[in-house]
């Protein structure tokens, strides 16, 4: 956090709306981004930031400045968005404990190739089948950079249940990614047999 950003949160905290103001200027991007990976729903990620701005209004007094602001906004994101989810009630998908320690070596990184729309498509609702909070966990990780520890913090768990919920999140996109592709390569080469003489 630079210097006048420091200094925007610190009146924030001391009560300053015009402040606040610009902290959600400042890191409505990241929120919202955080909120569209966890919903898949442009309108419902709007409404999901604003509740969490409000939400972080309303504690702000409580925030620890010995810890990261973002790391605490994007805690307040997640938590708000598991809470939607799991309101929804949609089935999820759950593996099987024994393939666990199954990881295909060729597992994609979720830092790939979300510029392509069609990609960007089939992540979020890959995406969307996993359990909430493995969910929040991998996109901490892998589009925030956040430390195991940090996931901790922000998800209310414990360090190995961070451990478990990455690695059974890893596992499962990487599997569902692998048969999404299988799946895209046979449709377009089917439509390809189908168009020529």
């Amino acid at each position: 956090m630079n210097h006048h950003a420091a200094e925007e949160l610190q009146l924030a905290i001391q009560g300053d709306e015009t402040a606040f103001a610009h902290i959600v200027e400042m890191y409505q991007t990241p929120v919202y981004n955080l909120c569209y990976r966890m919903l898949g729903d442009s309108q419902e990620a709007e409404d999901a930031a604003q509740e969490s701005f409000w939400r972080a209004y309303q504690a702000i007094n409580r925030y620890d400045p010995n810890r990261s602001f973002i790391t605490w906004l994007l805690s307040i994101a997640a938590h708000y968005c598991i809470d939607q989810q799991r309101k929804r009630r949609l089935p999820t998908i759950e593996l099987d404990e024994t393939t666990d320690e199954i990881i295909p070596h060729h597992s994609p990184n979720p830092e790939w190739i979300v510029s392509q729309s069609e990609e960007e498509q089939m992540l979020h609702q890959l995406l969307s089948e996993m359990k909430p909070q493995d969910r929040a966990a991998l996109i901490l990780r892998y589009w925030y950079e956040l430390s195991d520890q940090e996931i901790s913090e922000a998800l209310s768990c414990s360090l190995s249940a961070v451990k478990s919920r990455l690695h059974r999140a890893r596992l499962q996109l990487a599997q569902k990614w692998q048969s999404a592709q299988h799946t895209a390569l046979t449709t377009g080469r089917n439509r390809y047999e189908s168009s020529t003489f």
